[in-house]
């Protein structure tokens, strides 16, 4: 009966891992590992400024995340979709709107135009198209998407 009861728990262990793993959306925020930390929006004109606006993401848990074919996008549909990179544990990222050198704390989407505006909303989704993280500021109309 031990047995049985072991497969049996094994089993269910199995079919919830790849789901936590895979970055599924909970109905339980605290559950998830990568978020939307901050933002700097609408910082002006020029490369310079653009360089300036940014949304960070961040891992809160000591595992590695790989972000490849994830996207963050605004209200308008100006997306970015994270290429080849691994946000490490407990780490932080800041996608730059800008033109740049990728490093391991910093992206660039390589724009010529600013993307968030003073009032928007900056969604995550993983590489399924899956909700993971929204944050939206300049107004009190939270949306998930």
């Amino acid at each position: 009966m031990t047995a049985v009861a072991a497969v049996a728990a094994a089993a269910m262990a199995v079919t919830a891992l790849p789901a936590a793993a895979a970055g599924h959306p909970t109905a339980r925020p605290h559950h998830s590992t990568v978020r939307i930390s901050g933002v700097h929006a609408d910082s002006g004109r020029g490369v310079r400024a653009l360089n300036q606006e940014w949304v960070a993401i961040t891992n809160d848990s000591r595992r590695a995340v790989n972000l490849s074919g994830w996207k963050l996008s605004d209200r308008a549909g100006h997306t970015y979709t994270f290429h080849h990179y691994t946000l490490g544990g407990h780490a932080t990222v800041r996608v730059h709107t800008g033109y740049g050198h990728d490093t391991r704390r910093d992206l660039f989407q390589d724009r010529r135009h600013s993307v968030w505006d003073s009032r928007d909303t900056a969604t995550l989704r993983n590489e399924h198209g899956r909700f993971v993280a929204d944050i939206s500021w300049g107004h009190h109309d939270r949306r998930h998407h």
